[in-house]
């Protein structure tokens, strides 16, 4: 398996404005800059409106958390309010990235993460922050157990799914055969799982590109998407083909991470030789980039995101 993702840092500036993780949640934008100032009274109200939207709680939760004084603003919320599940979940996800940065213990976030598990047992938040620091820290056993939690809570969650294919996609392969990794098969299972409508359908891309992105860092495809058969092949036409054709007649604008798809499925695109199609799905992204996957292999996102767009809104 490959090592953990590198510690959180400050992002660059242009990076900051390019990748916001916010991803056009206007809402959560304004509540996030207050936050940020110690300011929780408009937190707690979006967190309420939000209710159990579970993919829209977990997103706007994981945003909010993100920031570098999150968790003392949280702490002191919870101090004002002690049996807040909200505030609760917010310092427990704030916590997991203190730890992911190296300045809390795992053992911390664990706990922390336990405790607001305890105040709303049928909220999936608490539990992807488990998941999200086992992504660095846990065994393989542990992590799939946290995914069977947070997915007997919210079967759809999005967020879990794709963390899930990440930590799938650097097993190494038993066969030898990649196009029979298992990855591909837990992807296609979870997409076949949920409903017509479920931006899940995307899932198979994300696990390709998890693939390319384990491959090519391991040296056995080329760092460069366009000479390597991995796009090309069979499988990939199939998968990509049933992905654009589900966007073309499902895409769901309210889904608040349907920009994290929307990036996969361009990057895909532009990988496969389709300019044009990647095209119309640039012009939905607008200026929504998300890091992954034009980070893949090791490139730097902010340049490869502009050349890909440049290359294919040239050819439309």
């Amino acid at each position: 398996m490959s090592p953990p993702p590198p510690p959180l840092g400050r992002p660059r500036k242009r990076d900051a404005q390019l990748f916001d993780p916010a991803l056009g949640d206007a809402e959560l934008v304004n509540v996030r800059g207050q936050f940020a100032q110690g300011r929780w009274s408009r937190a707690r109200s979006l967190l309420a409106e939000t209710g159990d939207e579970w993919d829209r709680r977990g997103h706007r939760v994981v945003v909010l958390a993100e920031g570098h004084t999150s968790a003392a603003w949280a702490e002191e919320w919870l101090l004002a309010e002690p049996e807040s599940a909200d505030a609760s979940a917010l310092l427990a996800i704030a916590t997991v990235f203190r730890a992911l940065r190296g300045k809390e213990s795992p053992e911390r976030a664990a706990e922390a993460c336990r405790s607001a598990a305890e105040l709303a047992p049928g909220d999936p938040t608490p539990w992807l922050g488990l998941l999200m620091l086992s992504r660095s820290f846990g065994t393989e056993e542990e992590f799939g157990m946290l995914f069977d939690q947070v997915r007997a809570r919210h079967r759809e969650h999005h967020h879990a799914h794709h963390l899930m294919v990440a930590r799938l996609a650097e097993r190494r392969s038993g066969t030898g055969q990649d196009p029979l990794h298992e990855v591909y098969d837990f992807a296609a299972w979870a997409a076949e799982q949920a409903p017509a409508d479920s931006p899940l359908a995307v899932l198979p891309v994300i696990a390709h590109a998890e693939r390319y992105r384990v491959l090519a860092a391991a040296g056995t495809e080329p760092g460069n998407p366009g000479a390597s058969e991995h796009w090309s092949g069979r499988r990939a036409r199939q998968v990509l083909k049933a992905a654009f054709d589900w966007w073309l007649e499902w895409e769901r604008e309210d889904h608040p991470r349907n920009r994290i798809d929307l990036n996969f499925l361009a990057h895909a695109k532009l990988c496969e030789g389709r300019p044009a199609e990647a095209a119309a799905l640039f012009h939905r992204i607008g200026r929504h980039a998300t890091r992954a996957p034009w980070s893949y292999p090791d490139l730097d996102p902010h340049q490869a995101f502009l050349a890909a767009r440049n290359a294919a809104l040239g050819s439309a």
